[in-house]
């Protein structure tokens, strides 16, 4: 079974199109076999295309997506912080289920001693 050509179309301003049309006639190409090329090297390089002007090819051991050594003990950091801030959170939930806790249970008492009610009493309360 034979590959069939499909029809791609898009729109593109005026400027763009002059341009891209400039770059076919220097190229000696039509149009379509500007984009054609465009395509098949996109296509091949699984989405990963640089477009660098003629005159600056790209420099010894630059490849494309460029990429970027990283210490273990970088990542190894990273993660540790990354379980830091993880046991961190856990803690922060623990501490508000502890708060809602003692709302609850404040709000269920009913005997509620107000400072300025104690003023007048005989009986003597020491804090400490």
């Amino acid at each position: 079974m034979g590959t069939k050509s499909k029809t791609i179309s898009f729109r593109v301003d005026e400027d763009a199109f002059e341009t891209l049309r400039e770059i076919a006639e220097e190229r000696e190409l039509s149009l379509s076999a500007v984009f054609r090329d465009y395509v098949d090297t996109l296509v091949a390089h699984d989405g990963q295309v640089d477009l660098v002007p003629a005159d600056k090819g790209p420099e010894e051991g630059e490849g494309f997506p460029p990429t970027v050594e990283v210490p273990k003990s970088f990542i190894r950091e990273h993660e540790r912080l990354e379980l830091e801030a993880d046991h961190l959170r856990e803690q922060l939930e623990e501490h508000k289920r502890y708060i809602d806790y003692l709302r609850e249970q404040a709000d269920e008492e009913e005997e509620v001693v107000k400072l300025e009610e104690l003023d007048g009493d005989e009986n003597t309360y020491q804090i400490g």
